[in-house]
């Protein structure tokens, strides 16, 4: 039971208590005196009676009912010096004291005890205040373990577990902040590294054409060619990693409509025929029927056309790269699977992280695009798989879920 239900009921009870033995005080009192008065009164009546057996009785009752006014009484009354401000009986004025003493002292002694309890109170108050105080001063300190058997369920156990959910929850904030600029550092670090190499390269093949006079129009060529090469790594650079910011703010609003899977298909193969015919690599897309899937096209797109591209990349001429869809009641599935070379056991837990690079990564990647996808999917509700086999190939898998996950 809660600390505070106790005290309420304490003093419910004490003021039930005292309450009832006040009235059974004063009962006992006023019957005194009623019993004091009626045996006067008959008594008188008696004497009269005997006196006087003439004597209406009707007119006695209606003295005693007080319906007979007559001032006779007190004028022999205040002949034996008695007022009738005073009581005409000392038994009845002692059960008065009496009475008056009694209730004083219940209501003094009741006062004292509601003092007790209510100081009981104010003391268990403080020094639940004290311990509350020095367990936030001990959870500021970084002490973060709580002993949540001895809590009890009054408000200030309630209170206390509410601080700890709080300041759990601070720890956990400032743990990310800490976290994220811990990434952001790495993430500077990272582009820093990836930008200086191109912008390096870039540099010195333009103080080349400048300072070399003798230079051949095919050896400028060659330099304009590679300079426009590095010049398009950096913007990609730079426009996948302001894309996964956007992503990671939730910057970007996506706009969701139901796509037919077999028209997305065909806007990835769109947006790598070139490479792939470079490459000497065959696309094959598999018959998806009517199955579409609600996303935002541009952005789905962008992300298979991604994985497409790195499948590519890592397939040999003559290799093909397929995709293929299917779907369920729970979600839409789409495969990407090539002929290439196959991901190590080392290298695939960490595909999609970002400007992860396997040691035997060919091409001019910055590893970026696998991360970019993963982000884009998982926005869209999904979630990406990679299964590869050395030598033989490797399938991407994308589920994008039909119910909120």
């Amino acid at each position: 039971m809660k600390r505070s239900k106790l005290y309420v009921i304490s003093f419910a009870v004490i003021t039930i208590i005292f309450a009832a033995v006040s009235i059974f005080v004063t009962k006992l009192n006023l019957d005194s005196i009623k019993n004091t008065v009626n045996r006067s009164n008959e008594q008188m009546i008696n004497v009269l009676l005997e006196k006087y057996p003439d004597v209406d009785e009707t007119e006695i009752m209606e003295i005693l009912n007080g319906k007979e006014e007559s001032r006779e009484g007190e004028k022999f009354l205040n002949s034996y010096g008695i007022s009738t401000d005073e009581w005409l009986l000392y038994e009845n004025e002692q059960n008065t004291r009496n009475t008056v003493i009694m209730t004083a002292a219940i209501v003094i002694l009741a006062g004292a005890v509601f003092t007790a309890v209510f100081i009981l109170y104010l003391k268990h108050r403080k020094k639940e205040i004290v311990r509350l105080t020095d367990y936030l001063t001990a959870i500021n300190s970084g002490n973060y373990n709580m002993e949540t058997e001895q809590n009890t369920e009054d408000e200030n156990s309630v209170l206390k577990n509410e601080i700890y959910k709080t300041t759990v929850m601070l720890r956990e904030y400032s743990e990310k902040n800490i976290s994220d600029k811990l990434y952001l550092k790495k993430s500077i670090s990272d582009i820093s590294h990836q930008i200086k190499t191109p912008m390096t390269s870039t540099m010195i093949m333009v103080d080349n054409l400048i300072e070399d006079n003798d230079m051949t129009e095919k050896m400028r060529k060659e330099f304009l060619h590679d300079i426009r090469q590095s010049l398009n790594d950096i913007s990609f650079l730079v426009q996948s990693l302001l894309t996964l910011s956007r992503l990671d703010s939730n910057a970007i609003e996506f706009h969701f409509e139901n796509e037919n899977i077999e028209n997305i298909f065909d806007e990835c193969i769109r947006n790598t025929d070139i490479i792939a015919e470079l490459k000497g690599v065959n696309i094959i897309k598999s018959e998806c029927g009517d199955i579409s899937v609600k996303c935002d096209k541009k952005w789905i797109c962008e992300a298979l056309s991604n994985i497409v591209k790195n499948s590519i990349e890592h397939t040999p001429r003559g290799g093909r790269v397929t995709l293929a869809s299917d779907e369920n009641r729970l979600y839409t599935k789409i495969t990407i699977s090539d002929t290439g070379k196959g991901i190590s056991e080392k290298d695939l837990p960490h595909i999609f992280e970002r400007f992860y690079k396997s040691a035997n990564s060919e091409g001019s990647g910055i590893g970026i695009g696998l991360s970019l996808s993963k982000s884009i999917i998982e926005k869209h509700n999904g979630s990406i798989d990679v299964k590869s086999d050395v030598g033989r190939g490797t399938t991407f898998t994308i589920k994008l879920y039909k119910y909120k996950q």
